[in-house]
């Protein structure tokens, strides 16, 4: 919006000027986009007229560019504008003008004739008739005489700094009055309103308007319109209508002033495709209690130009439907806390009552009732956003910032999973996903009871999947069933102890070829118990946990010798993996050579290394010794694995398996294992008695498994 710095300085006495002025506002939240010099824009005055007035030489003036914000529509008038002013320096004083605006421009009281009542009550009168609730307020004065006077050079002068276009009189005190306060006025011939009557209403099918730019717009029943007796006259907010309008052989004039809801003057502006200087203060909302104080503003404007001659004593209001703004409850510790900086109370009483509040209590806590021209002011924090632009934001102590951040990345189970599939990948597996809406399928959860929705669309998904099983086998059905090696990660669902169970699971099946078919024609290995479980193995692996597995607890879906629970690190099952049972390969039609896995990775939260250990690398070579040995089928690998690991300490660098044997010259339920020991020491060199003990440790360890040293 644009105004001149002298417009202003009629509401405030100040010392500031306009650069000063500029930033101020800007401060306040209401950005100064720019300054320039009334020279360009003057408009040439009668040398009759003093170009002086006690606010200094008007040749001197400068003209404020100001960004007001959408929710601010107070701030698109001088009125609104000088609030701010006198809010923020403590050295401007209110003027006489301000006070009179405060005041709402009171007028001396005069008789009302009859045929002219005053409606303070919302009552209807004669004159106006308010028949949708988009139209809150309407006011209106009669004016009668020779308005065909011209407008004073100084409000011609200023009207063309702020970018208006002087017209003639009537015209330009209604733009001056807007430009002022804050709320858009407009003038109808009286003479031209069939019946006498204003009539508030929403347009009706077929009607149309001629506005003012000379455009007929066909109307809708959305439209909130000014009306006479018969017809439409003006869009309400927007624009007046040709056949009323005001012109040199005008004797009465119907001075309008009214609120009208922001959202319907918007609706109706973007049908109509018109955009004025008053629905833009409209769309931005008015102040309901400031319309009769713009017709008294005009009213003396217009006595200085003739005397007072033409104003009609009295004026009509109704008033239908008055703002009740609601106290509300400010905290001065709240304030310290949001806006990081300590404000008095008395201060914050101070500038919260500069622009316009009423403010009762001491501190903790006030009660705060906005102003009718703040409708944006809906809650305490509201209220300190108030006390923090006044008070200066410049005024926050700088400190270093404090308290915690978000941990940035995926992390929890969600960057457990995701760590999960990419190991899965570089294992070359293919990740599918399937509904979660099914029937009944033998390969189901046997250890909860599936349940559906109360509407199921058809009985083909008329139950909440309880395994990620019948999706990936009808995925390999649906592929050819052979060579095919895929995953899926979703939620399974299922009621147990009479609770509805819901949780992420990860299953996997993998059947046929582990590769691609080669030219040299060699055997490609197949899938087995094996495969899949150094799958598993690398997926456990890379986020940092150890596959863990029990033969005690077994899946009715899976070969009885050929499968494995898989155990968390308490001890509780958190899955299971293996061969597909035989019976149940031939009912799903799938190879019966398919393993599959299945387990919940919630389970497995929390159980990983707390920290990676780190060593160097060793410069010195490794020597390596090897130990065959006999031992029963009945002892997992897994324990002699731990316990030659923990009997060789750091030295051992590496333990792997290279020959297993069964037959001639091994006893009946026993086989032969032959493993291998690198070692390698940090700073020097083994020497061959040094390797030596550690292999004697290693097959010591082997004792208490039932192992013996192979002669």
């Amino acid at each position: 919006m644009k105004f001149p710095y002298q417009m202003l300085r009629d509401f405030v006495d100040t010392d500031l000027d306009a650069h000063q002025i500029g930033d101020l506002l800007t401060m306040a939240g209401f950005e100064l986009e720019g300054i320039e010099s009334n020279d360009e824009c003057r408009v040439s005055t009668d040398e009759s007229e003093p170009q002086t007035s006690d606010l200094g030489p008007r040749t001197s003036d400068f003209v404020l560019d100001i960004k007001v914000m959408a929710n601010r529509g107070d701030g698109l008038s001088v009125l609104g504008l000088a609030r701010e002013v006198l809010a923020k320096d403590a050295g401007s004083k209110p003027t006489e003008l301000y006070q009179q605006a405060v005041k709402r421009f009171p007028e001396s009281p005069t008789p009302t004739p009859p045929s002219f009542t005053n409606q303070n009550e919302g009552g209807a009168s004669d004159l106006v008739t308010i028949q949708t609730p988009n139209c809150t307020r309407y006011a209106c004065r009669l004016f009668k005489g020779d308005f065909g006077k011209p407008t004073p050079n100084w409000i011609k002068s200023r009207l063309a700094q702020a970018g208006m276009r002087p017209i003639s009189l009537l015209v330009d005190l209604t733009n001056y009055v807007m430009l002022e306060v804050g709320q858009p006025l407009h003038a109808f011939d009286f003479n031209t309103l069939k019946g006498g009557k204003i009539v508030v209403r929403q347009a009706r099918e077929g009607e149309k308007l001629t506005t003012l730019d000379g455009n007929e717009h066909e109307l809708n029943p959305g439209q909130m319109m000014i009306c006479d007796a018969e017809r439409p006259v003006a869009a309400a907010g927007i624009m007046g209508g040709a056949e009323t309008e005001v012109t040199g052989s005008t004797t009465t004039m119907l001075l309008e002033s009214a609120h009208f809801v922001n959202t319907s003057v918007r609706k109706t502006r973007k049908q109509l495709g018109l955009n004025t200087d008053a629905s833009y203060r409209f769309e931005r909302s008015v102040d309901p209690d400031g319309v009769v104080a713009a017709l008294n503003r005009f009213a003396m404007l217009l006595a200085e130009v003739d005397g007072g001659a033409s104003a009609v004593p009295g004026l009509i209001d109704v008033y239908t439907t008055p703002p009740q703004p609601k106290p509300l409850i400010l905290r001065m510790s709240r304030s310290d806390l949001l806006l990081g900086m300590h404000v008095e109370p008395s201060d914050a009483q101070r500038y919260l009552s500069a622009l316009g509040f009423q403010v009762e209590g001491n501190g903790e806590p006030f009660q705060v009732t906005h102003p009718t021209w703040r409708i944006d002011i809906e809650r305490e924090d509201d209220l300190i956003e108030e006390i923090g632009r006044v008070h200066g934001y410049d005024r926050i102590p700088e400190c270093n910032p404090q308290g915690t951040t978000t941990q940035g990345g995926v992390f929890g189970l969600a960057g457990l999973v995701d760590r999960i599939k990419l190991s899965l990948l570089r294992s070359g597996f293919a990740q599918v996903i399937n509904y979660s809406f099914e029937t009944k399928d033998p390969l189901d959860d046997p250890w909860v009871e599936k349940f559906g929705p109360r509407n199921p669309t058809s009985p083909e998904m008329g139950m909440m999947r309880s395994s990620l099983y019948p999706g990936l086998a009808q995925a390999a059905r649906r592929n050819g069933g052979r060579d095919l090696h895929l995953f899926e990660i979703g939620r399974v669902f299922g009621i147990a102890g009479g609770q509805i169970h819901e949780r992420q699971a990860i299953a996997l099946l993998s059947t046929g070829a582990l590769v691609p078919e080669h030219w040299v024609k060699a055997a490609a290995p197949q899938a087995d118990f094996f495969s899949l479980k150094g799958a598993l193995e690398g997926a456990f692996s890379s986020v940092g946990l150890q596959l863990k597995m029990d033969q005690g607890h077994q899946d009715p879906r899976l070969h009885s010798t050929r499968q494995a629970a898989i155990l968390s690190a308490d001890g509780a099952v958190a899955g299971h993996f293996g061969q597909i049972h035989p019976m149940l390969a031939k009912e799903c039609d799938l190879p019966e050579g398919t393993v599959l896995a299945h387990f919940f990775p919630e389970l497995l939260i929390g159980a990983g290394k707390a920290e990676p250990k780190l060593k160097s690398i060793s410069r010195n070579p490794a020597v390596r010794r090897d130990i065959a040995f006999l031992i029963g089928k009945d002892v997992p690998y897994s324990r002699v694995e731990e316990s030659v690991a923990a009997a060789c300490g750091e030295v051992l660098e590496k333990l792997w398996v290279f020959d297993v044997y069964e037959g001639k010259g091994v006893p009946e339920g026993q086989c032969s294992i032959a493993i291998a020991l690198q070692l390698r020491k940090q700073g020097e060199n083994f020497t061959d008695e040094e390797a030596n003990r550690v292999r004697d440790l290693a097959v010591a360890a082997l004792a208490p498994l039932g192992g013996s040293v192979r002669a």
